[in-house]
């Protein structure tokens, strides 16, 4: 009894000593915790705000983004995303002759409260020179004789722009000017806003490089973009101020730093220099915490599945149309892609056809998706082929 006693002191010591030997564990190897990434900050007084990733369209942070707002001058983006369809299209061109009429004048020119380029009533004007009239100057004149130049009369132009808006998924806008000026049923939205800014910089490279000339001169009058961020950040590019006493002062910014280019739009701000300072800041935010990646191309087989009742039994998906994606700093990795797609696949399958979808996932939320489709097309097998596969099937099946 005594020996055991002995011995079971004499262990109690020795694991103790060891205990005491042992040093404390490295803290210093182990992950260090994450941080989160801020709020972005939020304009102190508007009634909307976006910060948008324009590669992928993705939405990085907002506030009241599909509330129907008033625009403003800011609606002169749509028109010239018309104007540059249609110069695609034909139906007009950069060198027509477009006449400032009565009309333009008296509603749009310097009698009135609003912003104009100044072009002379009853004199024609280069199309090109008056939509940088309309661009750079804001002018409501230029907004008004390009729109009749193009379709006839402002509200033909404005059916125009309703149409384009809805091929540009624009589900909370409705036009019934083309310049901004306050009227019954003219409205927008802050994504709707940033989606069309997104579609002429995507669709119409040349024609949004108006939107970062920083002065124009017309019948010997000079006036400056309203834009004040062409001045302060070298990264800005545009997009388009507004004003009215129903809109307040709005904004739609976009810069590119790298090979990232971000989309701020803000509504409803309180003067001109608090609205720059609140797209700025909104900006840096984003640069400072979010990548654009380019995750997948099109061409590129992401996998391959089997085919039945095909002259070849596999068909290679891909994407469309490359998939972008914008993620927080440091969080590429975490990225969790996924494919979803039928059980069964049977020919024919045409090339371009849409099988599936791939999507990916991040903190257990889907941020970016696309169609996966077929990158070439599987004909239909002879009669054996057929036969053959449609027993195996059924097998399958039972």
């Amino acid at each position: 009894m005594k020996f055991r006693f002995a011995f079971a002191a004499l262990a109690t010591a020795a694991f103790g000593a060891a205990i005491a030997q042992t040093p404390p564990p490295d803290v210093s190897t182990a992950p260090p915790p994450e941080v989160q990434i801020p709020d972005a900050p939020a304009p102190a007084v508007s009634k909307a705000w976006i910060v948008m990733d324009a590669a992928s369209g993705q939405v990085l942070a907002g506030q009241n983004i599909n509330e129907h707002l008033a625009p403003a001058s800011m609606t002169k983006v749509m028109t010239s995303y018309v104007l540059a369809s249609e110069l695609k299209n034909g139906k007009i061109k950069r060198d027509d002759q477009v006449m400032m009429t009565e009309r333009a004048w008296r509603e749009g020119g310097a009698g009135t409260d609003g912003s104009y380029s100044g072009f002379p009533v009853n004199q024609t004007a280069r199309l090109e020179d008056m939509e940088k009239g309309m661009v750079v100057q804001s002018g409501n004149d230029a907004a008004i004789a390009l729109a009749e130049h193009t379709a006839g009369s402002e509200e033909a132009f404005v059916q125009l722009m309703n149409a384009y808006a809805q091929r540009i998924g624009m589900k909370d806008s409705h036009f019934a000017d083309v310049h901004g000026l306050a009227a019954d049923g003219h409205y927008s939205s802050a994504y709707d806003m940033a989606l069309l800014g997104r579609a002429l910089i995507r669709d119409y490279p040349d024609t949004y490089a108006y939107n970062k000339i920083k002065e124009m001169t017309v019948s010997g009058i000079t006036q400056p973009n309203r834009n004040l961020l062409l001045w302060r950040d070298p990264s800005v590019d545009g997009i388009k101020t507004g004003h009215t006493s129903q809109a307040g002062y709005c904004i739609m910014n976009s810069a590119i730093r790298g090979d990232q280019r971000l989309i701020t739009v803000i509504m409803g701000d309180v003067s001109e220099k608090q609205r720059a300072d609140d797209s700025l800041a909104l900006l840096n935010w984003g640069f400072r915490f979010f990548e654009t990646h380019r995750l997948y191309e099109p061409g590129k087989a992401l996998a391959t599945q089997k085919v039945w009742k095909g002259a070849t039994q596999q068909v290679q998906l891909g994407v469309a149309a490359p998939l972008l994606v914008g993620v927080p700093r440091g969080k590429y990795d975490q990225l969790k892609p996924s494919m979803d797609v039928p059980k069964q696949l049977v020919a024919p399958i045409k090339a371009g056809q849409q099988i599936g979808m791939v999507k990916v996932n991040l903190d257990g939320k889907t941020i970016a998706q696309a169609p996966l489709v077929a990158i070439e097309g599987v004909e239909e097998g002879g009669f054996f082929r057929r036969l053959w596969d449609a027993f195996w099937m059924w097998w399958e099946s039972v």
